[in-house]
């Protein structure tokens, strides 16, 4: 499967990019790895009362309804996180709402949490529930909710048996005033209620880590007031980024930049790694943080570890690189363990975060 998306690739792009997408999963439920992967045990992390064989997830969004996660894992990930799902079906955004920047090996996308709802994803994961592998569920809530909160809690217990993990994402730029969540008052309202509810379910089964998924486009003062309730309310992991409503000055399709939505893909590197790292000296190790936005290579990955993430997740790489990217990254971790003499890649994380203090988040329009 890994050397057929290099055929692949040429057609895939030649079709609309959510209709591609869509003949992708359906040949992975079809086609796709039956077994996980192998991993050199020097990769192996344990997190959150979790076992990572390696520290590389797929983020979410590219698996929306949970009907890939095996395939996926089989391709080499140690972790998975499938949604955003919200309570209730709902067709999100109006089409077209995915857009590629090839020169910029970039996406830009404004789907607004369509997805099959909990019912469905439920059932889903419940075929796969004897099956090994970390499948972390990202909840959300719907976009005409009057009870945001409510919904989110919805998700926390909907899933409560099943998730390895959750991810609270208010962070999304498409579903209108999602954002808002991450003030001071409004987060800390809702962490009472995820943690109170997943703590609730736990109470005869194994307690789910809790993740909370924010933007990359805060101010530092929003940083400082989120990681604050964030370490009072006593998360377990603080994912670091989801998409960017900024645009830099260096895309290159000046026209492709005019569209509304989430930027995503290598341009997002440098912003999301810059706030990673103001986040792990504010998290001042309280908490893991999983890095995300622009990882394409070995090199990226390992500047993200070395920015402050313990774990790591792509998505939108994978439209350009393919899932050899994943094997790539492995190997370029083991070499870089062996260069420095180190038994894990949780020796790498945090050394570069002083490197980050003067970048300018003023590239970014």
């Amino acid at each position: 499967m890994k050397s057929l998306f290099q055929i692949a690739r040429p057609l895939l792009h030649r079709l609309d990019p959510e209709k591609a997408h869509t003949l992708t999963i359906e040949a992975l439920k079809k086609f796709g790895p039956k077994k996980i992967a192998q991993d050199d045990p020097r990769l192996a992390i344990s997190l959150c009362g979790l076992k990572f064989s390696n520290p590389i997830g797929l983020a979410a969004g590219f698996d929306k309804n949970a009907e890939v996660p095996d395939a996926m894992l089989g391709f080499g990930f140690g972790f998975v996180e499938v949604g955003t799902v919200t309570p209730l079906a709902q067709k999100g955004n109006a089409k077209p709402r995915l857009f590629r920047l090839p020169m910029d090996q970039a996406v830009i996308n404004r789907f607004g949490f369509n997805n099959d709802g909990h019912e469905a994803m439920l059932k889903r994961l419940a075929m796969r529930e004897q099956n090994p592998g970390i499948v972390g569920v990202n909840v959300g809530a719907n976009k005409e909710s009057t009870d945001r909160v409510s919904d989110y809690v919805k998700g926390i217990r909907a899933f409560s048996k099943i998730a390895s993990y959750f991810t609270v994402n208010i962070s999304s730029p498409n579903t209108p005033g999602l954002r808002t969540m991450q003030n001071r008052e409004v987060l800390d309202d809702l962490l009472a209620w995820t943690i109170h509810e997943r703590d609730e379910a736990s109470r005869d089964s194994q307690k789910r880590p809790l993740f909370l998924k924010i933007a990359p486009d805060l101010s530092l003062q929003e940083l400082d007031d989120i990681v604050d309730v964030a370490r009072k309310r006593g998360i377990d992991g603080l994912i670091v980024s989801n998409t960017t409503i900024k645009r830099p000055r260096t895309l290159h399709d000046k026209r492709m930049r005019l569209e509304s939505g989430g930027l995503s893909g290598k341009p997002l590197y440098p912003l999301s790694t810059k706030m990673l790292s103001e986040a792990y000296i504010r998290a001042d190790k309280a908490f893991p943080l999983i890095g995300v936005g622009g990882i394409d290579s070995a090199r990226t990955a390992i500047g993200k570890i070395e920015a402050g993430a313990s774990l790591i997740q792509f998505y939108t790489s994978l439209v350009y690189h393919g899932p050899k990217l994943i094997d790539d990254i492995k190997k370029g971790l083991i070499e870089r363990l062996e260069k420095d003499n180190l038994s894990s890649p949780m020796d790498l994380v945090g050394r570069a975060v002083p490197d980050w203090q003067n970048w300018p988040i003023d590239t970014f329009t």
